[in-house]
């Protein structure tokens, strides 16, 4: 790619994202920018090209404050990085495209539906996506037999692993809860990452999975990719259930030996486990500026079985 003609890209909310930003490097894009609340202490930030500092995402202001960034910068593709920021860029796209940028977000149906996990259950359930069997606090508490003991229990609108408990029966559920919950069968067995790529036309061309070997919270820090021909079919399901959907989701698989693989948990953005799919070749940073640059869609489902990502601590200095 011609260096004049390399698109400036902004990672938001970057944290330690340190690995997508090396991955979009590599890729071809040309300046890589970051913005977080506070890029002085954001790993991520002081690796970029150039760090900005932005509002909370649920803040007034943050899609502006953004949008200020990518009009002075040229940026051509925002890549948000958490769930909660995902509704505001899905609402604000539009605005984005006018200054010539791309915000990689689905639809805002699709970000609604990926937002409230019993939602996601629900639409996911009925497109035929194994899930495992789901119910509110109000739904259990009116029938406690109807999911057996113990149960999984987690935030409908929460991420980051915040907020996840198991019940052994009904008596150790506390009297309320401070948000909305969810109770599911508990699932026991291997876990699975499947990231996958869905083009402009949300079509479905790239499906890789990764057994998460070993997770450090919430996040894989050991992995290898497999080939699953059932994961596969469960992730053609999982495109067909979010029409909307586009560029890169992951879901999470616990594959129980009693039920079978079963979707727990869908982000449509980069997932942690990223840079471990883009290594085997399913290299999806690269896809993203082929579209915005408008060439042929080089996606492909190519990708190296028996890949592993093993992970370790490095630091930034400052000072």
């Amino acid at each position: 790619m011609d260096q004049d003609h390399k698109p400036p890209v902004l990672i938001s909310s970057a944290g330690r994202r340190a690995a997508l930003l090396a991955a979009f490097r590599e890729a071809g894009a040309g300046v890589v920018h970051a913005c977080d609340l506070n890029p002085d202490l954001s790993a991520a930030c002081r690796l970029a090209d150039a760090a900005h500092a932005v509002p909370r995402c649920d803040a007034p202001g943050f899609a502006e404050a953004v949008e200020a960034i990518v009009r002075e910068n040229g940026i051509r593709l925002v890549v948000p990085t958490i769930d909660t920021e995902l509704s505001a860029y899905a609402e604000a796209a539009g605005r984005f495209a006018a200054l010539g940028a791309r915000v990689h977000v689905s639809d805002p149906a699709t970000i609604a539906v990926v937002r409230d996990k019993h939602l996601t259950m629900q639409v996911l359930g009925a497109a035929g996506v194994p899930v495992p069997e789901t119910r509110t606090e109000a739904e259990l508490r009116a029938d406690p037999r109807s999911l057996g003991w113990p149960v999984f229990a987690k935030p409908a609108g929460g991420s980051a692993s915040r907020g996840l408990a198991v019940y052994a029966s009904p008596g150790d559920l506390p009297e309320s809860f401070p948000e909305p919950m969810i109770f599911q069968t508990r699932l026991s067995g291997p876990e699975y990452t499947v990231n996958i790529f869905l083009d402009q036309a949300g079509e479905l061309r790239c499906a890789i999975p990764h057994l998460r070997l070993q997770t450090r919270a919430g996040e894989v820090e050991k992995g290898r990719t497999e080939r699953r021909a059932d994961l596969a079919a469960i992730a053609r399901k999982v495109a067909a259930a979010l029409p909307g959907a586009r560029g890169v989701l992951c879901f999470q698989v616990i594959d129980d030996p009693r039920h079978g693989p079963r979707v727990f948990e869908v982000n449509a953005r980069f997932g942690g486990g990223y840079p471990l799919a883009h290594h085997a070749g399913a290299r999806f940073a690269d896809w993203l500026l082929d579209e915005i640059d408008g060439r042929p869609c080089r996606a492909h489902d190519g990708w190296r079985e028996g890949v592993t990502m093993l992970r370790y601590d490095d630091a930034v200095f400052l000072g």
